[in-house]
């Protein structure tokens, strides 16, 4: 049993067993190609940073308070993945940290966009005075869009401060999780490569993912029963964009960590399966968060354009009806 676990070992690669490389190990291994494609996607994630930057200074200019800090922090989301995702991909070994970094930022942000859709409809008040009452449809993703005989829930203050609580809630947990993931890690204790049913990683992150589809549902619901009256601020294309940031973000990149795990993704030298998985993951995000970035661009601008202008018409249209009284009055 002994010389076949040698002969087994034999023929695998050193690194393939070893943790992630140095960021100078890395560099030094690039070829030309390497060497074009870390420098395309590091511009990829600064133009991001500047394109978010452009974007924050035409919100803060063109919309009011609160709603614009809302938008500001919405808009971040792809903008600070692709700038942790260009940090993991050059220094390997600190990509559980920079993904902790963007879920986190990615938390608040599902409670921001649940915040902009009441916002929206007036603020709290607003929402209440329009929809109290009212039956909500609350068998939608991703806790009971297989459940259709739900019954409506009436809208009411307490129903109102729940979906608030269950978006707030993973805002603030997936932080403290992080924390302690980062103490335990220190101490030996944390490590996502564990699979066993003793291990934190796995009772973490399987609470992690509780805690994520709670706060989703409260999004859904406020914008699947709502979505008729906020076409005018192209609702659809912007919550799906916030779906796909999500879907990039955590499912694919579970994705191809179990693949990593599975060996599916081969070793390649200074890399592991495992650590070449995270820069495949790494690398992916920062191409698909700067196109992201693009359209969030051109959605948010474009709608404020818009409404800036049906405001303009609306002002030009009264102070000539009140021309036009005044001059048939003389």
């Amino acid at each position: 049993m002994d010389s076949l676990e040698e002969m087994m070992n034999g023929t695998i690669h050193p690194a393939c067993l070893q943790e992630p490389p140095l960021a100078i190990d890395v560099i030094k291994e690039l070829d030309m190609f390497g060497i074009c494609l870390y420098s395309i996607l590091t511009f990829m994630s600064c133009l991001s940073l500047l394109l978010y930057l452009d974007i924050c200074v035409y919100i803060y200019r063109h919309v009011p308070y609160p709603k614009k800090t809302i938008i500001i922090w919405i808009n971040g989301a792809a903008p600070c993945i692709a700038i942790m995702s260009c940090f993991g991909m050059w220094i390997p070994r600190a990509v559980m940290f920079t993904d902790m970094a963007s879920n986190c930022y990615f938390a608040v942000v599902v409670y921001k966009v649940l915040k902009l859709l009441v916002e929206e409809l007036g603020g709290s008040s607003g929402f209440l005075k329009r929809f109290s009452g009212q039956p909500f449809k609350i068998s939608t993703g991703p806790c009971c869009c297989c459940c259709p005989c739900l019954p409506r829930v009436p809208m009411s203050r307490r129903m109102l401060f729940l979906m608030k609580l269950g978006a707030l809630q993973y805002a603030i947990l997936k932080t403290v999780f992080s924390i302690v993931s980062i103490i335990l890690w220190t101490n030996g204790n944390f490590d996502l490569t564990n699979l066993e049913s003793t291990s934190a990683a796995i009772w973490i992150n399987v609470f992690i993912g509780v805690l994520t589809i709670i706060s989703l549902w409260p999004v859904g619901i406020t914008c699947m029963n709502t979505k008729g009256l906020l076409q005018h601020i192209k609702l659809v294309p912007k919550y799906a964009m916030y779906q796909l940031v999500l879907v990039l973000s955590q499912l694919q990149s579970s994705i191809i960590n179990i693949l990593a795990m599975d060996g599916t993704i081969a070793c390649s030298p200074p890399f592991s399966s495992q650590a070449r998985g995270s820069m495949l993951s790494q690398q992916l995000m920062i191409m698909e968060m700067f196109i992201i970035t693009l359209v969030n661009r051109c959605l948010y601008r474009r709608t404020y354009d818009e409404s800036e202008e049906e405001q303009d018409n609306t002002h030009n249209g009264s102070l000539n009806f009140n021309l036009n009284s005044e001059q048939a009055s003389i």
